[in-house]
């Protein structure tokens, strides 16, 4: 897959299918626009390219807002790249292109530089300043300017239309098998081993603490079941989002105890991915009931089937 930050830099071989938009968790619905843009892009000899945005819009608008987002820049590169995607346009959301009108952006750059034939968006999209930028404006553009349009229909789960949202408050209620049902795949964290206070060690249960991207989505506070990615291989694993209140603690932490494993991983690169939620993080009178918990929640995952 080839990645553009900047329109000048791309050269058209052959025209475009393309889709623009955010993308963020590319999910179900997602998948659904780069599959119809692969149809069609392999029917009428077409390049099959995504424009998306980074870093979000929102961050230039609200630059205050503590946004966080479904996916990291490589975790999206890798998705769209796994899904078939040829060429990638990583748009900063600058000031010159935030006060395109949405007829000048279709003109001066999807129809100018990038040479589309074929531009699907999705349901609710809308582009340019002030959202003036529409299917309504692209139907009518497209005559004039030689390409064609296509609007696609939401995905529904459940009767539910599938969106970022929906997979971002499912994730913060602890719902994962919901949000990874609209993924598609199973939502994960990936960062790097850190030394932390230890005590999990003293009490059985050493855990690895993962220092995550700041722009990463955490699911709610609590303990998960999780698939474990280390060194090229996959383990069960018990994961825990909080505070560790039954020890004072203040800093929100991210820690994994792996199953059947034991090895220093500091320094090393892990991927967790979440596959179901056991409960809220809980404040314990003592270690001892900690331990308890920690043993039942050992044997739920140990019976947990990932499929």
């Amino acid at each position: 897959m080839k990645v553009f930050r900047n329109f000048n830099d791309y050269t058209s071989q052959k025209p475009l299918a393309l889709s623009l938009g955010m993308f963020d968790g590319v999910h179900l619905g997602h998948k659904s626009i780069i599959d119809e843009l692969i149809k069609v892009g392999t029917e009428n000899h077409l390049e099959i390219a995504i424009l998306t945005f980074w870093p979000h819009p929102r961050f230039v608008f609200n630059p205050n807002e503590d946004l966080k987002l479904l996916n990291t820049l490589d975790e999206k590169k890798f998705l769209m790249e796994k899904y078939g995607i040829d060429t990638l346009f990583l748009k900063e959301f600058d000031e010159e292109f935030r006060n395109l009108t949405g007829e000048e952006f279709v003109r001066k750059i999807l129809v100018d530089k990038l040479n589309i034939k074929y531009l699907i968006i999705g349901y609710d999209h809308s582009f340019g300043k002030n959202k003036s930028g529409n299917f309504e404006l692209l139907q009518k553009l497209s005559k004039e300017l030689d390409f064609e349009v296509e609007q696609m229909e939401a995905i529904n789960i459940h009767e539910n239309n599938i969106s970022s949202t929906k997979v971002r408050n499912a994730l913060l209620s602890g719902n994962i098998i919901e949000a990874n049902e609209m993924l598609g795949y199973s939502y994960s964290v990936s960062g790097t081993v850190v030394h932390g206070k230890k005590i999990g060690r003293t009490i059985g249960y050493p855990t690895a603490n993962i220092e995550t991207d700041q722009v990463k989505l955490l699911p709610k506070k609590g303990a998960y079941i999780v698939e474990v990615f280390l060194k090229n291989q996959q383990y069960k694993g018990m994961l825990s989002i909080g505070t560790n209140p039954t020890v004072n603690g203040e800093k929100l932490t991210v820690e994994v105890y792996i199953l059947d494993f034991n090895g220093d991983i500091y320094d090393e690169k892990i991927t967790v991915a979440f596959r179901d939620f056991l409960h809220d993080e809980i404040k314990f009178e003592g270690l001892e009931k900690l331990i308890e918990k920690l043993d039942e929640d050992k044997k739920r995952t140990e019976n947990f089937i990932f499929k």
